[in-house]
């Protein structure tokens, strides 16, 4: 407490006395001879025992942390789910005491179990349009009536935090290149940097210096979208945390409880409105307003893929190009935006497109092994890229 140091510093090291202090500060004689007798550096305040509304309930909700310890850990519940499963049973306490109580019996379970915290990191920061990250996910749906485990595409801008999920059967090039194309539809365009773990669709090896040799289809989709790829330390997912984050969110919010459609077409027009609803809802965090409000700052910062006449299926219709935030250079055609976000910015006119389910990469084998260089090598101009 600043105002005992004051106290202490005025009797002890200037000499002034209790009657002094007392006219300085407004506190009685008593209270200030109370303090310096009792040498405290600061002042200790008894807390009263007060009943709280989860006492009733603090038993069952320990045996719940007790069972979820021994969990996998994408099975865990989180505090709000506690919260609800309580208030089914009568509590009519805030989630904050819930929260706290969570807190408390996993920091005690810490402790027990002998473990330690992973360090201290320093938070990046990224300025607008500048990078995204992309990781993959293994969540379970009900397909048609069958559970189906899925390989759940994520793509996020570091910026304003807005994302898309997308899920797939499988983690093939195919999968990867899909995922890219509807996720910088969604999103409006491409940062200038991508951040990536070393996943086998993007890295073939990593040499003894942590020297990457980079798949040369993965290399060329990052030569057609013009973004620079970055690469993660093995074993250091905080590098990309925050589609870390979005991993273990989105679990949460998308996939709890387990959703249950009739195609994987259908689960992925459903993902993709639930993150336009999730982008209004959550707040950024660092910037004011939400998710959404933040992207339609961002979305004119994000360079539009190349529109050559080799990528027709990247081409809508209309004529719209936002513009770049970081290059004069000029793109020949937009990707097929949004109709439902890009349309809450005002900037896009109602313009009539059309994007195949499934866009085939084939087309663009000549022009992409053509404009492979500098990062590749000549020797692999003219190799098959695609499959």
């Amino acid at each position: 407490m600043a105002l005992l140091s004051v106290i202490r510093r005025w009797h002890f090291r200037e000499h002034l006395s209790i009657r002094a202090i007392a006219r300085r500060t407004g506190l009685s004689r008593n209270t200030i001879r109370k303090y310096l007798r009792s040498e405290a550096v600061e002042p200790v305040f008894r807390t009263p025992d007060r009943p709280s509304k989860l006492d009733p309930f603090a038993e069952r909700l320990a045996g719940w942390l007790r069972t979820d310890a021994r969990r996998p850990r994408k099975q865990k519940r989180t505090a709000r789910q506690f919260h609800a499963e309580l208030a089914v049973l009568g509590y009519d306490g805030s989630y904050r005491r819930v929260a706290a109580f969570v807190r408390a019996w996993r920091d005690d379970w810490l402790r027990q179990q002998q473990t330690s915290g992973r360090g201290v990191f320093v938070p990046l920061a990224f300025g607008p349009g500048e990078a995204f990250q992309f990781d993959w996910s293994e969540e379970h749906a009900v397909i048609g009536g069958e559970r189906t485990k899925l390989q759940v595409a994520h793509l996020k801008l570091c910026h304003s935090r807005a994302f898309l999920v997308r899920a797939y059967l499988l983690q093939t090039h195919k999968m990867l290149f899909d995922a890219h194309n509807h996720g910088f539809r969604v999103l409006g365009g491409v940062p200038r940097r991508g951040i990536y773990d070393n996943m086998r669709t993007a890295v073939d090896r990593i040499g003894p210096s942590r020297e990457r040799q980079v798949n040369a289809r993965f290399l060329a989709m990052a030569s057609h979208y013009l973004f620079e790829p970055e690469f993660c330390n093995p074993a250091s997912g905080w590098e990309k945390g925050q589609v870390e984050k979005n991993v273990q969110d989105t679990r949460h919010r998308l996939w709890q409880p387990m959703p249950e459609v009739e195609s994987l077409e259908a689960l992925n027009a459903w993902l993709e409105q639930r993150c336009f609803a999730l982008w209004e809802e959550i707040p950024h965090g660092v910037e004011p307003g939400s998710v959404a409000a933040v992207w339609r700052q961002e979305v004119d910062c994000l360079m539009p893929p190349d529109g050559s006449s080799t990528a027709s299926w990247m081409r809508p219709s209309g004529s719209h190009q936002p513009a770049s935030c970081t290059s004069t250079a000029t793109a020949t055609a937009c990707p097929p935006p949004s109709p439902i976000v890009r349309s809450a910015c005002g900037s896009i006119p109602s313009a009539s497109w059309s994007l195949p389910r499934e866009p085939s990469f084939a087309s663009t084998r000549g022009s992409l092994s053509g404009r492979i260089t500098g990062r590749v090598g000549r020797s692999m101009i003219g190799a098959t890229i695609w499959p």
